[in-house]
């Protein structure tokens, strides 16, 4: 079970975007600099952060911005957005068990439900996270740098 780095990489991006906005034309190339992946990958998220409404890309001086206040955005929307789970859960099943054996024929009635209770404690969580949590603490890190 892992999350794939969409979910990373996008709140990296988020970030850098509030961070660098006021001195930077931010563009995808600068953010793959920072993210440190190929620019394909970041552009990537960063369409599917756009569909979510969370960033606007234009061409040209603006570059890429937010769209919505980090406050609004949580680390559930950006889970979403990014499609860090399928329609499967967050928890893949092994897909054989043996029905001719009692624990295979029975181990996803025994086990389903608690799976499923575990991954929605988890989504619980992510939506009580919000980007300006991620901002602040990182502001906080970078002034301590300079100390």
């Amino acid at each position: 079970m892992q999350i794939t780095s969409k979910f990373t990489i996008a709140v990296h991006v988020i970030t850098a975007i509030d961070y660098f906005s006021e001195t930077e034309t931010v563009t995808s190339n600068f953010l793959a600099g920072s993210v440190g992946a190929n620019p394909v990958i970041v552009r990537n998220v960063m369409g599917s952060l756009k569909e979510a409404g969370i960033i606007d890309i234009s061409q040209g001086k603006s570059g890429i911005t937010l769209a919505k206040e980090l406050s609004e955005t949580t680390f559930f929307d950006v889970y979403k957005a990014v499609d860090c789970v399928n329609d499967e859960g967050l928890f893949h099943f092994h897909e054989n068990p043996n029905i001719e054996c009692p624990v295979g024929r029975n181990i996803h009635k025994s086990i389903d439900g608690k799976l499923l209770k575990v991954q929605q404690a988890m989504e619980d969580e992510l939506k009580r996270i919000t980007l300006a949590d991620v901002v602040e603490d990182t502001r906080k890190e970078i002034l301590s740098e300079g100390t």
